[in-house]
Formats: C-alpha cells, sequence, structure tokens
C-alpha cells in the first residue's frame, strides 16, 4: 500500500507527546525500508520545518496553501480542509498512518491512537474543559475514533475507555504500550557537571512534568513539607518542565510551606540534562491524576532511577511490579513511600532492578513493529475492496 505518515508535529516544549512522536516516526523510518510497503512523508503540516530526507521515501508538503487563508476560518480540524484530502489524493495515498493523536484525513483508512480521555473522567480539570477545550476534544475523538480503521490503545484500561465512552467495536482496537525511549535503553556516562550547574546534590526527588493542575505537584510539596515536620527530613525536589499557568500556585505553595531551600525549579531542560537527572536521582516521585500510561516512569526505568507512581487506572499494567504505586491524593502516604525509599537501600536497589528489566519490554521497534504489522492486516482487505 502507498501510506502516509506525517513528519513529527509536536513542539520539544510539551515534554512526552513529542518524545512519543519522534520515538515512533524515526523507528518507523528505520523499519519501513524492509516492509511491503511505500511510504509518502508529509512536511510542513502547521508550519513545521522540514527534517532532514532519506532516499528511501518520498517527500510531499502538506502545507497549508496561501489561497486558503482567504476562506472564512470556522473549521476546527484538519479533515475539515478540502486542500488537505486533495493533496492524499494526489500522491495516492491509500491509508494514513498517525504517529501522533492528530488526523489529517477521515476519509481514507487511517489510524488512530489515544493517549487518554481524560476530559471524559476528569473534567474538573481545566486543562480539558476551559476556554472550550472539553467541545474541542469531544469533536475530535467522537469523530476520529468512529471513522477510524484501526484505534490504538495502549492498556486494556485505555481500551475499556475508549469502547465505554465511544462504543468503538473490539475488533478495531489494538493494544501497543507506550515505548521505553530509546536514549533511556542507551548506556550513558553520568555527568557530574549537570548537577554542578544548578547546584544540585545527588540523591533528590525528581519530578519532569509541565506545570498542569493535573500534574499533582503540590502533592510532593505537601509530602515533603510533612517529612520536614515530622522527621525532621529534608529532601531535596527538583521539578523540570514549561509553566502551563500553574507553576506560580506551586511556588506559592512551596513559600508557605517554608520549604523554599528545598525545592529547585528548573524549566524546560535538554534531554542530555535530563538523562542526567534522572541518573542522580533517588527516585522519581510522579504523581499525576491522570493516565492510563505515562512516558517518565518509563524513561526512569531504563536509566537506573526508581520509581513511585500514582496508582491510577492504567498503571498497573503500565508499571507492574517494578514501581511501588500510591494515592495521588494522599500526600501522607506518599511521604511514607518518600521514606520508605530513603532509608531501605535494598528496596530502591529492588526498584532499580525491576525498573531495568520493565524497561525493555516494549521499545519503540516494537511499537514500530505494531504499526507496520496493522498495515499487512489491512491491506488484503483494502485490495479486495478496491478489486470490486
Amino acid at each position: 500500500m502507498r501510506v502516509g505518515i506525517l513528519s513529527p508535529i509536536a513542539p520539544e516544549r510539551i515534554g512526552g507527546g513529542y518524545t512519543f512522536e519522534q520515538e515512533i516516526f524515526e523507528r518507523i523510518l528505520e523499519l519501513a525500508p524492509a516492509s511491503n510497503h511505500e511510504f509518502v512523508i508529509f512536511e510542513g503540516f502547521r508550519g513545521t520545518k522540514a527534517g532532514p530526507r532519506l532516499q528511501d521515501f518520498k517527500y510531499a508538503s502538506l502545507q497549508r496553501p496561501r489561497c486558503d487563508f482567504l476562506v472564512p476560518r470556522k473549521r476546527r480540524f484538519p479533515w475539515e480542509f478540502k486542500w488537505i484530502d486533495n493533496v492524499l489524493k494526489r500522491e495516492g495515498i491509500e491509508f494514513f498512518l498517525n504517529t501522533t493523536f492528530e488526523a489529517v484525513t477521515l476519509r481514507i483508512p487511517f489510524s488512530a491512537i489515544v493517549w487518554d480521555l481524560q476530559h471524559r473522567l476528569q473534567p474538573f480539570f481545566p486543562e480539558v474543559s476551559a476556554n472550550g477545550e472539553w467541545e474541542k476534544r469531544e469533536g475530535f475523538y467522537s469523530q476520529v475514533l468512529k471513522h477510524a480503521t484501526f484505534v490504538i490503545v495502549g492498556t486494556e484500561a485505555g481500551k475499556n475507555e475508549v469502547q465505554g465512552f465511544y462504543g468503538v467495536p473490539d475488533e478495531k482496537i489494538r493494544i501497543l504500550p507506550h515505548p521505553t525511549p530509546s536514549f533511556a535503553l542507551e548506556e550513558t556516562a553520568r555527568d557530574p557537571e549537570t548537577l554542578a550547574r544548578y547546584k544540585l546534590h545527588p540523591d533528590y526527588i525528581f519530578y519532569p512534568a509541565q506545570f498542569w493542575t493535573h500534574k499533582n505537584h503540590a502533592a510532593i510539596v505537601k509530602a515533603v513539607a510533612h517529612l520536614k515536620r515530622t522527621d525532621n527530613l529534608r529532601l531535596p525536589v527538583v521539578f523540570t518542565g514549561s509553566d502551563q499557568g500553574n507553576e506560580s500556585c506551586v511556588r506559592e505553595l512551596v513559600e508557605q510551606m517554608q520549604i523554599s531551600d528545598q525545592v529547585f525549579f528548573l524549566g524546560h531542560v535538554s534531554r542530555q540534562t535530563l538523562i542526567a537527572l534522572y541518573q542522580n536521582a533517588l527516585a522519581l516521585c510522579y504523581v499525576s491524576f491522570f493516565g492510563p500510561e505515562n512516558l517518565p516512569p518509563l524513561e526512569a526505568f531504563g536509566l537506573g532511577c526508581p520509581v513511585i507512581a500514582a496508582d491510577v487506572p492504567g498503571a498497573s499494567e503500565q508499571l507492574g511490579d517494578a514501581a511501588i504505586r500510591v494515592n495521588p491524593s494522599n500526600e501522607f502516604e506518599i511521604a511514607q513511600t518518600l521514606k520508605l525509599v530513603v532509608q531501605n537501600k535494598a528496596k530502591r536497589e529492588e526498584l532499580i532492578r525491576r525498573g531495568k528489566e520493565r524497561a525493555q519490554r516494549f521499545t519503540g521497534r516494537d511499537f514500530a513493529k505494531g504499526l507496520l504489522g496493522l498495515l499487512d492486516e489491512f491491506e488484503p482487505v483494502w485490495r479486495s475492496r478496491a478489486a470490486r
């Protein structure tokens, strides 16, 4: 089949979404030449810049034509623009393989990836409901999931949500777990210069997460403040990630709890810095209210960082026994778990060992193979239809 695929569109500042998309796209480029399919890579969508070109692939532009800017902008989704379908038709695309949550067409067969449906599950968080965001998400998923040839989720929990909210038939859904990013599986020497640059000492609690309310930074702040009051245990905390409107609230809470000397806000950091921060952390404390999957625990697994994670639906499937799961609403439980990891070296070593094993369970190559397998599965159906 002639398959369309978008050049990555996620900006680096969004963190996990960027890492996921880049990982899957790069692994597909590695494996695609040995497949039975021809790939066309579409560049320029939403103004993204073209990357390096490979000779095994055809490239085409999906940049919005100037004449279309003269049309009144009442449309919200890419598939509502006729010029996109015209480009795909001109390039002879028979299947569009999405490597992100985006969908550029509903008119030819395509795969859809669902990261989460939290606007349905937890609409009280403003980032999935305010300023028309709930309606936007609902409009997107209600159309995309209905038209998709395949819907890809990472867990049985995710599958149940897709079926429960949108009635997607079982035969359309495929489970491909979040892959451990390749950078987390590579042997990387420790970088002491990173800690020196930020004036950090090893053995801090690490939380790489953008400052959305659902990321629940406040629970870590309260847990660390509790340990300072009750146990005289002064745990440093390192937060990384861009501000999405909630950083000032977290900073105010840190001041209120009188632990400003323990908490470090580093903002968005490079991948090299991120790796060093994982490697020198006492533990990752990932207490986001959103699931069913999250990428940082997998990164921590691969880089030898013990993981404490929120016990949300899907977490047990993704993390197995390689992490300690906690109630993200209970700062006292989080505090006691942090204390356990600090004081119990054997437990930390056990978590590191199990995490390393878990990290190898499903990689970017595995995910890419799964996507290419969908093409092999669908091609006979498509050919049979076309022959009629």
